[in-house]
Formats: C-alpha cells, structure tokens, sequence
C-alpha cells in the first residue's frame, strides 16, 4: 500500500526493509526520501533516530539490543560487537551491565567516528564473527577487549573467571589473544591471568590468593583435583595446602554459579572430612573486612592440620 507522493505508508516500510533499524539510504531505496524520513523523526513522529543515518521505526522505547543493531547498520559490514556487549550475548553473567558505547570492531582502514554512542574500534586484527542473533567477536577476544579499556580489578577478575570456569577459553588461549593484541592497556589483564593460571576462579580467590601470599605458609594449589590413595577423586578445594593436606574453601553462593553449586560445595566438603582432611570455611567479606583476623585463622588451623598424621591424598594441580 502507498501513498501518492509520499513514498510507503509508515506501516509498510519495516516489511519492505526488512528490519525496524535501517540506515536511510536503505528508506530512500524502497522510496522513502530523506527529506520525508527526518520529517517523521521529528518530536511527536512515528519513528526516532538512533545514530546519524540511522533510524528505528517506531517512536516508543528502545533497548541495549536496538542500540547495538543501529550500531552494526551505522557502521556497515564487517564489524562485529566485542567487549560487553558480545559477552552479554554470549550468555555470560557474572560481568558489569553494559552501558555507554556500543563496542565495536572494524577494519583498520575504515574512518568512523561513533557520534558519542559508539565505540567503533579499528584493528588489523578483525576476528571472524560468531555469529547469534549478530555478529559477535569470540569469547576470548571479546573479554581482553573488555579487559583492556577496564579499571576494575575484580570486574576484570570476574569476567575471565567466568570465561575459564565456563570452559568458553582456556587460560593459553586468553594469553596468546593478550600478547597478539596492543600492549596498551594489557597490564591488568595480564595480572588477572597469571591469578587464573595459578587455578584461581573467582574474585574471591584472588583476594585470598594475595592474602595467603604475606601469611608465611607456602602458596596453596588452587582449584586442584585431589585423589585417594587409590586414585579415586575425593575433591576440588578452592585452596589446597598439599603439605598438611588442608582445604581452604571461599563460603560464598556469590562466587560460585549458583545454589545447585553450593549444594555441591556442601557434599564436597563432607567428603574431604570424611577422607581426614581437615577444612577452614572463611566468608568472602570477611577476606575484605577481617584481613588480619583471617590470616591468623589460616596459619592457627594449619598448625592443627601439621599436628596429625596426614592422610595419604595426592593434589593434581588445575
């Protein structure tokens, strides 16, 4: 249905466009002109406009999604979101909402400004997409992206953790993706990683992590697979100090993936007193709040576990 001398009815345009986020060349190409299409974004009209050029066919609210879609159509082909956003659709959750820019990745040669709303990234390095409802940089690439532009320790600890925990990127692939990329801004991440490849998976073990390291009792295994003397699987502590085989577990759903993983964390710590190895629970909070007051626990609770006969378990490192 059209109009005469007004190109399509509003109704019409998203069917012959094929999308409800278009770029204006694309209205002009089913015969919308310009000069009709900013009259209808105008205040109280039937669309909106996102970006530059950019505009959604609608007047009503629009989501983080919409923005990213009007990013990717500003920009133009290739690109693919990274950061936030790509880890937000890769179904991360335990990461900072994203907010401000849109995090894009273009090729190097191409000149675009993001209007303020945009982060449009030029690299040599554009990763082939993985592609979902749009066209996403890979975990990896997408976490280091975050990580590089991030200030915050532990929301950079968190993400990579969870990337690692997930199985979504081993810890070798996240350091050959750091030393691939720029060097501006690697420094944190790189701190995070070597957290991560000492066995660390959560925020809360690394603050433990740097605890322990002033406590004067040898640095623990993190996350390491400990078995019988048989070899059959006994347990995964978040520490493990081999020496008095004493398990040090971080007591948090927070840091885990939730109260079903809790639930195991419950059965797993029965199973290792069962084994004889003794067990220190310490409150993330507490790691923050009552650093001395834990320290001292930690060194009262392993001269306990020194003073018994160990049991004979063996710790396979993560």
């Amino acid at each position: 249905m059209t109009r005469r001398g007004s190109g399509p009815a509003v109704v019409d345009v998203a069917d012959l466009c094929g999308d409800w986020i278009v770029h204006v060349r694309e209205l002009e190409a089913v015969g919308v002109s310009r000069r009709t299409a900013f009259h209808r974004c105008r205040p109280g009209g039937p669309w909106r406009t996102l970006l530059p050029g950019v505009i959604v066919l609608h007047n009503g609210p629009t989501t983080r999604d919409d923005r990213r879609r009007a990013a990717l159509v500003y920009v133009r082909q290739p690109a693919v979101l990274t950061g936030l956003d790509a880890l937000e659709l890769h179904g991360l959750t335990r990461i900072p909402r994203a907010t401000g820019p849109v995090h894009l990745l273009i090729p190097a040669e191409r000149r675009r400004t993001g209007a303020g709303r945009v982060l449009a990234e030029r690299t040599e390095r554009l990763p082939e997409p993985v592609h979902s409802s749009m066209p996403l940089a890979p975990v990896a690439r997408a976490v280091l992206d975050f990580a590089r532009r991030s200030r915050d320790r532990n929301h950079v600890r968190s993400a990579i953790a969870e990337v690692v925990q997930r199985g979504l990127a081993e810890p070798a692939t996240l350091r050959r993706e750091l030393a691939a990329g720029t060097s501006r801004g690697s420094a944190l991440p790189r701190a995070v990683l070597a957290e991560v490849s000492d066995g660390v998976r959560s925020v809360a073990e690394a603050q433990a992590r740097r605890l322990v390291a002033g406590a004067g009792l040898g640095a623990p295994l993190w996350n390491a697979r400990v078995v019988d003397a048989a070899g059959r699987f006994v347990a995964v502590p978040d520490a493990w100090f081999d020496d008095v085989a004493l398990a040090w577990e971080i007591d948090s759903h927070e840091f885990h993936l939730g109260p079903a993983e809790h639930e195991r964390t419950v059965r797993r710590r029965s199973e290792m007193m069962a084994q004889g190895i003794v067990v220190l629970q310490t409150l993330p909070q507490h790691l923050r709040t009552r650093p001395d007051a834990v320290v001292e626990e930690l060194r009262r609770v392993h001269a306990t576990a020194a003073a018994r006969p160990r049991p004979p378990l063996t710790a396979h490192p993560a």
